[in-house]
């Protein structure tokens, strides 16, 4: 215990962590029903830490190019110790950080806590999920097997409807007009360069924006009398619950990567015909399933056009939500939009499983 006090002492004097521990002691969390939905950010930060982290010990190995991806993959699964460990960590984690980060999105939405002076706030976490579900397309088309070629081809074909920009655009992420070596080596730029760095920056303003504004409490809260308001402090009480969580979340994973491996697949043939059961990844699938569901052509314009530019505009507005719920902003109720919310999330549950259950 000397050698440790003598360490924090050490550090102490020159970084004043003393500092930082008051500050995280006069930071409180509020105590109510739905504090439990203020976790699933700190769960969102600790999945993409362990990215992170297995992604720099994936890149030891892996190499791009159409033929080295697939057998460096093939070679970190059934060569390097603990390799297969490590990817399937990766790729599980990869879809619970999406997962938590949309039942976080749903949970701020639905408590109403984009509210002023938490727009930018809201604004940062909804880029933040962007670049996740960026991170998880690139991501997914890098070990260079049958089922990611064909589900990128098909991903990537739906920018080709967006109107004026759309053909650009396909270009700009095939390297071509087809899904190819340079598509490969584009994504795998953009999934361990681009998209981390700017996710980086966004989470470091995003964490900023929180401990300046600390959690947000429930409409009506600041009215209450005190002995009916409770909170608990930020140190130590609310981070080490979250640091529990984050330990039972690890457990979680690590049981998923043993017991159900994340597998490699056949390896890419683009001159092959596509195999049947093509589809996205689950967090795309809702729009996928829509899609299909259009008709071929609505009035004058595509169905997929139309719904491209309809799911457009409903992220737009989503995005900019703090800015048009006035009701919100002034503190008040807004059941009209909660209802919106309900339907949001239960046309996604929907249109998820009818995209399982129909392919």
């Amino acid at each position: 215990m000397g050698a440790i006090n003598r360490a924090i002492h050490y550090l102490d004097e020159r970084l004043q962590i003393q500092q930082l521990i008051d500050f995280g002691k006069k930071k409180s969390v509020p105590l109510h029903r739905e504090t439990v939905w203020y976790y699933f950010g700190g769960v969102t930060l600790f999945l993409f830490i362990i990215q992170v982290i297995t992604g720099i010990l994936l890149l030891f190995y892996y190499r791009t190019g159409p033929e080295e991806a697939y057998e460096s993959i093939r070679f970190i699964m059934s060569e390097v110790r603990f390799g297969w460990l490590m990817r399937s960590i990766h790729s599980w984690s990869a879809n619970l950080m999406i997962l938590a980060a949309f039942i976080h999105m749903f949970s701020v939405f639905f408590a109403k806590a984009y509210r002023k002076p938490r727009e930018l706030t809201w604004i940062t976490g909804m880029l933040l999920l962007f670049i996740g579900l960026g991170l998880g397309f690139t991501g997914y088309l890098l070990p260079w097997n049958e089922l990611a070629f064909f589900a990128t081809k098909v991903g990537t074909d739906i920018f080709s409807v967006v109107p004026v920009i759309g053909e650009p655009l396909l270009r700009l992420l095939r390297g071509g007009e087809e899904v190819t070596p340079a598509t490969l080596s584009r994504f795998f730029g953009i999934h361990v360069a681009i998209f981390p760095l700017l996710f980086v920056g966004l989470l470091a303003l995003h964490l900023l924006f929180v401990q300046r504004q600390g959690m947000s409490e429930p409409i009506g809260w600041n009215e209450m009398p005190p002995d009916k308001t409770k909170s608990m402090p930020f140190f130590p009480n609310f981070l080490l619950r979250d640091l529990l969580l984050w330990l039972i979340v690890l457990n979680v994973i690590a049981l998923l990567a043993v017991f159900f491996p994340w597998e490699l697949g056949e390896k890419a043939d683009p001159f092959a015909p596509a195999p049947e059961g093509i589809k996205p990844e689950w967090y795309f699938m809702f729009m996928y399933q829509t899609l299909k569901f259009l008709p071929a052509k609505v009035l004058f314009i595509s169905g997929e056009t139309l719904g491209i530019l309809v799911f457009g505009l409903a992220v737009v507005l989503w995005l900019i939500i703090p800015f048009w719920d006035r009701k919100s902003a002034r503190g008040e109720k807004n059941r009209a939009l909660n209802y919106v919310g309900l339907f949001v999330v239960l046309f996604i549950i929907v249109m998820t499983v009818l995209g399982y259950a129909l392919h």
